[in-house]
């Protein structure tokens, strides 16, 4: 699409990477469900092992349908190229080896995905990379933590499970005057690039759980990796070749284009939806805070006006009760499915502290501002009056 800058992101995230075959030309793109792809002579094979020529070779390595995909992702986010991996967490851990190795230094906000948490805090410390763990959000943490071995700056933005918001450019600003090799790597799995595009706001990297909103169904797990273009192919046949193996399945692939044709519609539900959620939430008398970047109350919604072109689907709340009563009104849900993950049809609810976050201790989660007895939603498609007459039928049960 020689003119895909011009179109707008519904034209872009239905065309753009389509595979067109000549003398079959199928509207959708068909699954190449093989593992390797035959050369026209061993001049060929030789010069596509080489980095000479374009073109597939194993599916380890590439695949059509995993291409249409990483072409779709960065595109949207105005990125020059991506990558699919087999898992949020396989994108994550592919790109960080990609550009780390013993005695080098990565600084994260200390909120993050449980499985990135324990990834960052218990796994790559094994091996010589040390971590810092620090609140961007508050002034100066950030510039403290940086040092000379510094190498990658890593946090996502809303943040997982607690919707804290952090401002993307000010952090790019200040890694990059440190040290301009440092590499900002922003995971915008809650926002989608249709809400939030990191690489406009100077990020290096962005990083996306891609079974959550891209996919939008629940019947993938995913992630994708976008950025320049010599790092993702250093992804590629490094990071993931050599290091992770966490290599998506033709399938999967297809099902994410499939639904990432309907991304935009879908987040404006999601979003409106939240909205009526979120406000009926914070009026309930038996709520004590609700975490939501569209409210006015919510502590950075000042940064999340400036820099998200609308509010995401995600809900925190902490009742006015104990973790007992939180994780009473969890089974009393009927509509709401209790379950982890999120971006999905459905509305799902879940208890942070001992499913998604369970990584880290008690102590982890006060320090970072988790409370234990937060109670985390996705807000889904269904009827928003459906969501909230479900959501009070449970308060009704369990507090009268």
């Amino acid at each position: 699409m020689s003119s895909k800058k011009k179109l707008g992101f519904a034209t872009r995230q239905i065309h753009e990477g389509n595979l067109h075959i000549p003398g079959i030309a199928p509207l959708a793109t068909p699954i190449f469900q093989t593992s390797t792809f035959i050369f026209d002579s061993t001049a060929q094979g030789a010069k596509r092992f080489a980095g000479e020529e374009e073109g597939y070779i194993y599916t380890r390595l590439g695949n059509p349908n995993a291409a249409q995909v990483a072409q779709k992702v960065a595109d949207l986010e105005n990125g020059e190229a991506g990558l699919v991996a087999a898992s949020g967490i396989g994108a994550i851990t592919t790109a960080i080896w990609t550009l780390v190795k013993a005695g080098d230094h990565i600084v994260a906000d200390d909120m993050l995905y449980g499985c990135t948490f324990a990834y960052l805090k218990h796994g790559i410390s094994r091996f010589g990379v040390d971590v810092t763990f620090v609140d961007f959000s508050q002034p100066g943490a950030l510039k403290s933590a940086l040092r000379e071995n510094t190498k990658v700056v890593y946090f996502e933005t809303p943040c997982n499970p607690n919707l804290k918001i952090i401002d993307i450019e000010e952090v790019a600003k200040q890694a990059h005057e440190y040290n301009k090799d440092i590499t900002v790597m922003v995971d915008n799995t809650f926002c989608t690039p249709y809400l939030q595009r990191p690489l406009d706001l100077g990020a290096d990297v962005v990083i996306h759980s891609a079974t959550k909103y891209l996919n939008g169904h629940g019947d993938v797990i995913a992630g994708v990796i976008v950025g320049k273009k010599d790092f993702i192919n250093e992804c590629n046949l490094f990071g993931m070749k050599d290091m992770t193996g966490s290599v998506i399945g033709p399938f999967e692939s297809f099902l994410i284009a499939r639904g990432m044709k309907t991304l935009d519609i879908r987040m404006k539900r999601h979003c409106e939806n939240a909205m009526k959620v979120a406000k009926y939430l914070e009026a309930h008398p038996m709520v004590e805070t609700v975490y939501y970047p569209g409210l006015e109350s919510h502590p950075q919604h000042d940064i999340a006006k400036k820099q998200m072109d609308g509010f995401g689907g995600m809900i925190a709340i902490i009742l006015k009760a104990s973790r007992e009563k939180s994780e009473e009104l969890l089974n009393a849900f009927e509509l709401c499915t209790l379950a982890v993950s999120l971006g999905d049809a459905e509305t799902l609810v879940e208890h942070p502290a001992s499913m998604t976050h369970s990584t880290y201790t008690e102590e982890e989660l006060l320090a970072c501002g988790l409370n234990p007895a937060m109670i985390r939603f996705s807000i889904g498609l269904e009827d928003p009056e459906d969501i909230i007459q479900d959501i009070e039928n449970a308060f009704k049960k369990v507090f009268g």
